[in-house]
């Protein structure tokens, strides 16, 4: 198990340098494509699904889901609301017809399983830590989190280029073109890396409109696992309506909105949330195989890019609420 952690970690301080040297490069999108490259390798992959496994799926699972615990104590309720009741309801919007649509699309182009439910959490909220969360509900493995996984890095890093350009081409305002990237991007890490692109003002408004869209993590979670608990009673089956880390989320929202938490305790857990989700990500992309997706590439790639594009014309409501 160690010997998988540490090369999870290490994909970490390699992500840590390329960001330092390429600033609009976010450090878990370098973590999650170290991972991809890897499992591409059939060398590497001996290994992965060999003496490293027990690693890597600590890492993906346990290290996420502390991960995601921790990116609670990054919100401020009332930061959230000053936004406006106005921006505040938009938002809410935008994010259940990214749900539903995103859903939707998947489900039209097939893909298997849980992964429309998968998709649809990490493009309506916070890219792979939403799919993460959602994973626990529907109780998927890594396997059926790696397309999802792949597809949200890989449209949330287009977005870096190209939410910028659209937004110059249609002369939004600083404070338009920060609500429209929080709106519309999917991680956290990469609407930082968007926003900045137009100064500090932007990345403000960005950032606080997407802790809001990753404060509906918990209600989008739980509503999803009361209605598949419904649903498998006839079955026996009883998935959880809350998994206990995002439980755990939100107590951390409620510490950090309620309680006087000292700056040097919000700098550490913000240091260690990032490397532990970059872990994740790390061995969450390990377990993505180009060789598998292959057969279905068109449908994947056609879900990807509607949900991106429903997503980023929804997000025009928050730009003019």
């Amino acid at each position: 198990m160690i010997a998988g952690l540490a090369l999870a970690l290490l994909a970490v301080g390699v992500g840590f340098l390329t960001h330092l040297l390429l600033p609009a490069v976010p450090l878990l999108t370098v973590c999650v494509i170290l991972g991809v490259v890897v499992g591409q390798i059939p060398a590497a992959t001996r290994f992965l699904d060999g003496p490293l496994r027990p690693g890597i799926a600590t890492a993906a699972r346990r290290c996420l889901r502390i991960g995601v615990v921790l990116l609670g104590l990054q919100l401020v309720l009332s930061d959230v609301v000053g936004l406006g009741w106005p921006t505040v309801v938009a938002v809410v919007l935008v994010t259940a017809v990214a749900f539903a649509g995103t859903y939707f699309i998947a489900r039209l182009v097939r893909l298997p399983g849980r992964e429309p439910l998968l998709l649809a959490a990490g493009f309506a909220i916070c890219g792979a830590s939403a799919i993460g969360a959602m994973a626990a509900v529907t109780k998927s493995d890594a396997k059926e989190q790696s397309r999802p996984v792949a597809l949200v890095t890989l449209c949330g890093t287009l977005a870096i280029l190209v939410v910028p350009f659209v937004a110059g081409a249609a002369h939004m305002s600083t404070e338009q073109f920060g609500r429209w990237t929080g709106a519309s991007v999917h991680d956290v890490g990469q609407v930082v890396a968007t926003a900045q692109q137009w100064g500090s003002a932007a990345l403000a408004v960005a950032i606080l409109v997407k802790l809001l869209r990753v404060l509906l993590l918990a209600p989008l979670v739980a509503g999803t696992g009361l209605v598949l608990r419904l649903r498998g009673a006839q079955e026996g089956k009883r998935p959880p309506i809350l998994p206990l880390f995002v439980a755990g989320f939100v107590v951390a929202v409620l510490v950090r909105s309620f309680l006087p938490v000292p700056t040097v305790v919000l700098d550490w857990a913000q240091l260690l949330q990032t490397v532990l989700l970059g872990m994740a990500l790390f061995g969450l992309g390990s377990g993505i195989r180009f060789r598998q997706l292959a057969g279905t590439g068109l449908a994947t790639a056609s879900a990807g890019l509607g949900a991106w594009a429903l997503i980023a014309v929804a997000a025009l409501a928050v730009v003019f609420a």
